[in-house]
């Protein structure tokens, strides 16, 4: 990465297990650039999270490189992350190589692949909100000398949440098989399925209450404001595919990807839908139940080619991608009557009003792509082109709420990108790079229109340092970021139903310092700053043009330290981490009129490991801090932080 002219960070799957985090987002957690868990700490569906200012929960998921097509409404960011080998979050723009993704960057969640000597792990868990999991992770060749190797992950789990009457149940397997007949060729082959039976976590709770006293009375951070009998979230997702790899002389190399992916959804909830008397602390609730299923297909062809023109050493990178989906969300809306939010009595009944919308959406997206990474003494210079059109087509029959639409959109756009960087013998690589993006969107507006592609355009400086003989990275970096036709979530008072908008323009600017250090062999270290300003430029509705988006904080601080004592006393394999991590206040509604409150928690870890077991506590949030992590109004849209989470680990390894 000291050669790339892009910030990057890499979580890896010793920084995942260490910190005995239960999700991608949570993963991200002392990440720069990251603003982590936006919509609180019982969301069971996938978490929402922001990039550089964007909300990067829809479009900026990958699985191997190949990009996870998600909406609004449904994502596989719920995928368990122990069958991570780690997960990489990209910067900024990456559309070039990676295809059509967002502005302010993507997370790519690289699988567990075979190891060459044997691996054995079981481990079992349990701790708060009545957790029970156990694990296991198996690898290595199939036989001694044998071209083909293996590895099978899974995870099976019976839990709650920490909002009361939900569950957050899994079941999670990944095989994965490859075959390296010679040095030159590897064949992998792999896939995962995951089954989550879960409730309706994600509150949308009002501001009086958890921003703001109500009346001297707050809200806690375990209330459900749904109806027991009338509440599910269950997802089965799951995906199969290979990555085909071959250096064909000492300058050719040939790539391909390919992947089928699937994701099955229902749910039925009742939730908060803004006061019917605050004094009294009644809740109006609205609900309904959803339907939804996506089948994908993707693949990525890669021609390398490595040689010199003179002094000049090239990389050069063609390729040809494709992707179809289809995608159904049925959405039937239901009601109950008002809830005390303080002293909640269930058992209301439940009212039918008829089916919201019936969605189909199919989507083809092409692209072609061609870089060149060359290379003089110690000045790398990355060109880059991209060429992509998308169809998308929607069906929508008449509902009770809405009119048929059948609609069809087409778009293209050239996207480009250009990067150096200078390695300097003292470890310092200063670089600068100027990259586009091009995201046609497979969610609809609440009308049944189809959006304009998103655009964005990046300028970007930095400079990476590796201090000789220290096994160190730091990056600082300030960029400048524009977001055209950029899509945003938000609420309809008249449905009481969220919505899916487009905005005009928002820029986002801001500085980002990260370092990781193994100081020694003992002493691991992780800090992460970021500094936001980010505003809405234009607005197609109007009223909030020089207003900041909502769920952006302006200031976020991580640091996390790790010592295991490694020795012949009788201390040896002792260890303990601290984590810190502030994020700032950011503004809960559109205009602007109040802000959330910035809140700061702590994370710690012991473990103590004797020849092949080892037994650790994780502490998150461990004084139990309770916060707001976001509001997206002052009437509905609030969301609880997640309280404190202990879970207890035993590992055993042979």
């Amino acid at each position: 990465m000291i050669e790339t002219p892009q910030a990057i960070t890499v979580v890896t799957d010793e920084q995942i297990e260490r910190q005995e985090v239960r999700s991608i987002r949570a993963a991200t957690r002392y990440s720069a650039g990251v603003t982590p868990e936006t919509t609180g700490g019982g969301d069971t569906r996938f978490g929402g999270f922001a990039i550089r200012g964007f909300d990067a929960t829809a479009n900026s998921t990958f699985l191997d490189g190949l990009r996870l097509p998600s909406s609004s409404v449904i994502n596989f960011l719920g995928l368990d992350p122990y069958g991570a080998e780690r997960v990489e979050i990209l910067k900024g723009p990456s559309s070039v190589l990676y295809g059509q993704n967002g502005p302010g960057g993507l997370i790519n969640y690289v699988s567990k692949k075979p190891t060459d000597a044997p691996l054995r792990e079981i481990e079992v868990n349990g701790g708060s909100f009545g957790l029970l999991e156990g694990r296991f992770d198996v690898s290595g060749p199939l036989s001694e000398d044998s071209p083909f190797g293996y590895r099978l992950t899974g995870v099976a789990r019976k839990a709650g949440n920490q909002v009361d009457h939900v569950d957050d149940d899994r079941l999670f397997i990944a095989p994965v098989i490859d075959w390296k007949p010679d040095a030159d060729t590897t064949l992998t082959v792999q896939g995962n399925y995951q089954r989550d039976r879960a409730g309706w976590g994600l509150q949308f709770l009002p501001a009086s209450g958890t921003v703001f006293e109500n009346n001297g009375r707050r809200i806690p951070n375990s209330r459900f404001l749904g109806e027991p009998d009338f509440d599910r979230y269950d997802t089965d997702l799951g995906s199969i595919g290979y990555q085909f790899d071959h250096r064909i002389d000492e300058i050719f190399t040939v790539r391909q990807n390919a992947r089928y992916s699937f994701l099955q959804h229902e749910e039925a909830s009742i939730y908060g839908g803004g006061y019917a008397d605050e004094a009294l602390g009644l809740l109006n609730r609205s609900g309904g139940t959803g339907d939804t299923d996506l089948d994908s297909f993707s693949i990525d062809n890669q021609v390398q080619a490595e040689f010199a023109t003179g002094p000049l050493a090239h990389t050069l990178l063609g390729g040809l991608d494709y992707r179809t989906t289809g995608y159904s969300d049925r959405v039937d809306l239901y009601g109950a009557d008002p809830i005390n939010v303080f002293d909640p009595i269930y058992g209301s009944p439940i009212t039918a009003f008829g089916t919201y919308y019936d969605n189909d959406v199919d989507q083809d997206q092409t692209g072609l792509y061609l870089q060149d990474q060359i290379k003089i003494e110690k000045l790398s210079v990355v060109l880059s082109g991209r060429y992509d059109w998308a169809t998308t087509e929607l069906q929508r029959p008449d509902s009770v709420f809405l009119t048929a639409v059948d609609a069809d959109k087409d778009a293209s756009a050239i996207t480009g990108r250009v990067g150096l960087i200078y390695n300097f013998d003292s470890g310092f690589a200063p670089y600068v790079t100027y990259s586009e993006s091009f995201l046609p969107p497979l969610d609809v507006s609440t009308t049944g229109g189809l959006f304009e592609p998103e655009t964005g355009r990046l300028y970007e400086a930095g400079v990476k340092y590796q201090p000789p003989g220290w096994d160190a990275t730091l990056t600082a970096s300030v960029f400048d970021i524009v977001r055209d036709d950029a899509i945003r979530f938000g609420f309809d008072p008249v449905a009481n139903r969220s919505l899916v908008e487009q905005t005009g323009q928002i820029t986002s600017q801001g500085f980002e310092l990260e370092g990781v250090a193994s100081v020694t062999e003992d002493l691991n270290l992780r800090l992460a700053y970021t500094y936001l300003d980010v505003e809405i430029t234009e607005d197609l509705e109007g009223g909030f043009e020089g207003k900041t988006p909502t769920t952006v904080p302006e200031h976020t601080i991580a640091a996390w330290a790790d010592y295991t004592i490694h020795n012949d006393s009788l201390f040896d394999g002792l260890g303990a981490g601290l984590g810190v991590r502030y994020v700032g206040s950011s503004f809960g509604d559109d205009a602007n009129t109040f802000k959330v409150p910035g809140a700061t928690v702590f994370d710690a870890v012991v473990s103590y490991e004797k020849d092949n077991y080892e037994l650790s506590v994780n502490a998150s949030n461990l004084f139990d801090k309770e916060y707001v992590a976001s509001c997206g109004n002052r009437d509905f849209y609030c969301f609880a932080g997640e309280g404190r989470r202990i879970t207890g680990k035993a590992t055993f390894r042979w």
